[in-house]
């Protein structure tokens, strides 16, 4: 007893505990202009009584997994409708191309941490069902080192598959997507062959990694974006992987005033 017992050291056993990655947030960025060459002010158009954007924000809170929802416009009109119905909104540059390069911004002003999953949800898109945001930003929980995902459906309109408005793509066995176009793809050459190719559309949904958005937006334009005018072209060309999910949601966008009638007419019917 009261030996004092010495325990031999082992100088070649050193610590190697990391600190876990912390669990991402997922934030949802909703970009909103006034100017539009189809329908000018379509945010603030009305739709049964609300305006658009309010819609749309409404619907987003709604998704549990959405620490935060955020408006991001160049406009005073529709901030300050954002602010009066006690939504959140951040003002950004009124001269970006692209909604990626106001949502890069959007996450840059609300100092959203490299990890976490930024959601770009349309602002046109007033009746998008929760699940779906779930479903385009999963996979980067899933995957820490997957930068983005998107949502695709399976066009069972034969109209959609020629409409260069309905973007079509392709992907391989593991749902990342191997390209995307507005012409029809697969091409079947020969018509006459009994089984058909199943065509799936993209919808404007997608989940960036946001230290992969701020590195995106930064990229010169893709040669087949160039041709195409889609920006996820310019992820595929510079080796970048998507992910793709599919839904069994189709999205409505509202584009033109006719459309807009179209949702208000749909929600007076289901409300």
């Amino acid at each position: 007893m009261g030996s004092g017992a010495q325990y031999p050291s082992h100088p070649e056993i050193t610590s190697t505990f990391t600190m876990p990655r912390q669990k991402p947030e997922v934030i949802a960025i909703i970009p909103a202009r006034y100017e539009s060459n189809r329908f000018r002010g379509k945010p603030l158009a009305l739709i049964a009584g609300k305006p658009m954007i309010q819609h749309v924000v409404e619907r987003a809170r709604a998704v549990e997994m959405l620490s935060r929802v955020v408006v991001a416009t160049d406009d005073e009109r529709i901030a300050r409708c954002v602010e009066g119905f006690g939504g959140e909104y951040v003002m950004t540059r009124n001269n970006h191309v692209s909604g990626s390069d106001r949502l890069a911004e959007a996450a840059e002003i609300l100092k959203i941490s490299e990890d976490d999953v930024v959601v770009n949800i349309q602002g046109d898109q007033p009746l998008f069902p929760a699940e779906v945001v779930q479903q385009v930003a999963q996979p980067l929980l899933d995957d820490p080192d997957l930068p983005m995902s998107t949502l695709i459906y399976k066009i069972i309109r034969p109209e959609e598959i020629n409409d260069p408005n309905h973007v079509k793509t392709v992907f391989d066995r593991d749902f990342y997507a191997l390209y995307f176009s507005r012409s029809p793809i697969p091409f079947q050459r020969n018509p006459h062959d009994i089984v058909k190719p199943t065509y799936y559309k993209h919808l404007g949904f997608y989940a960036y990694r946001k230290n992969f958005l701020l590195s995106f937006v930064t990229l010169p334009e893709g040669e087949w974006e160039r041709f195409e005018k889609l920006e996820q072209l310019r992820a595929l060309e510079y080796g970048y992987k998507i992910k793709l999910v599919i839904t069994q949601h189709d999205s409505i966008e509202v584009d033109t005033p006719e459309e807009l009638l179209r949702v208000e007419q749909y929600l007076l019917k289901t409300s």
